[in-house]
């Protein structure tokens, strides 16, 4: 047996497997994140991404039993997580994102804030048959609640006395290209959260607050795949405009979220941080099968904060 082969069965053998936490050699050791739209999704793979990395993590989400299960799924696989908690919270109202924001100040306060919470109703359609109730209820979310975590990120960031902090703000590639199957209200309010996360990034730049804004492509999402059905030209027509020939999938979105957290990104900041495929900048895309996508961490059962095979022995 080669000696990697020594090793790598030692560090999979029974007993305490180190972890990069084990070791205070996470990404985001001793930060304290919070994450909105925490129960599924981007939010999920981000928070299982955070907890493997070192942060403590605040998981919010409107609902509550949606919460306890993606808790449970990430302690799950993150068994070294140093804190994780859930609070249940509306980003439309400022009375829960203020109090979702001052329940790290016994934390030290914020260090990152994932406004990821949003909706896209089935309702929204174009400027002649969307409901004006859904407009408003899309723009209270998707933008006030993201002016919210926004606001009370920078009121704690300051009332701790930080240097540095980073906010992500979720956006679309729909606030960067059209579309021929309209959803307006949708559309409108993330090319909101572009325009407001620039100008929050400027304004704050001498205060070391970073402000970027996410901007997946069109994921692979039970909700999208159940409404693609069977209809193929309704398929064809959405992933021919990917170069990869595939939708995106959630922890490809969450990693680059990891990278803005992180300190890796302190001289990103104002971005339109676009993680598509390739989607945006293709105009011929090529033939041939799609590629294999990557597996979606809430979708194993291992945990995935383990060190292995590297010949260091566990405990």
């Amino acid at each position: 047996m080669g000696d990697d082969t020594a090793n790598s069965s030692r560090s999979n053998s029974s007993g305490k497997v180190h972890t990069i936490n084990s070791f205070g050699m996470g990404r985001l050791h001793h930060k304290n994140a919070i994450v909105t739209g925490a129960a599924g999704g981007i939010g999920l793979e981000t928070c299982i991404l955070f907890a493997k990395e070192g942060a403590n993590v605040l998981m919010a989400d409107i609902s509550a039993p949606a919460l306890e299960k993606a808790s449970a799924k990430l302690k799950q696989l993150v068994p070294s997580a140093h804190k994780v908690e859930i609070q249940v919270c509306d980003v439309s109202k400022e009375a829960d994102i203020k109090a979702l924001v001052e329940h790290l100040d016994s934390w030290g306060g914020v260090d990152i804030m994932f406004n990821n919470a949003g909706i896209m109703h089935a309702d929204d359609a174009d400027a002649l048959d969307t409901p004006e109730k859904i407009w408003d209820l899309t723009q209270a979310i998707n933008v006030k609640g993201v002016w919210f975590g926004c606001k009370h990120a920078i009121i704690a960031l300051r009332k701790h006395n930080k240097t540095k902090g980073s906010i992500i703000n979720t956006a679309s590639v729909v606030a960067l290209v059209g579309s021929a199957t309209p959803q307006l209200a949708y559309t409108a309010s993330k090319g909101a959260v572009l325009a407001l996360t620039r100008e929050l990034a400027i304004v704050h730049a001498k205060e070391g607050f970073r402000f970027n804004a996410l901007c997946p492509a069109p994921l692979n999402t039970p909700l999208l795949q159940d409404w693609l059905g069977d209809d193929l030209p309704k398929r064809h027509r959405r992933e021919i405009h990917f170069p990869t020939g595939r939708f995106g999938e959630a922890i490809e979105q969450a990693q680059a979220v990891l990278f803005l957290a992180s300190d890796e990104a302190s001289f990103v900041n104002g971005q339109d941080f676009v993680v598509d495929g390739g989607l945006t900048k293709a105009y011929v895309t090529p033939e041939g099968i799609p590629l294999t996508a990557p597996k979606n961490n809430a979708l194993l059962s291992e945990q995935v904060d383990a060190i292995r095979g590297t010949g260091v022995p566990h405990e």
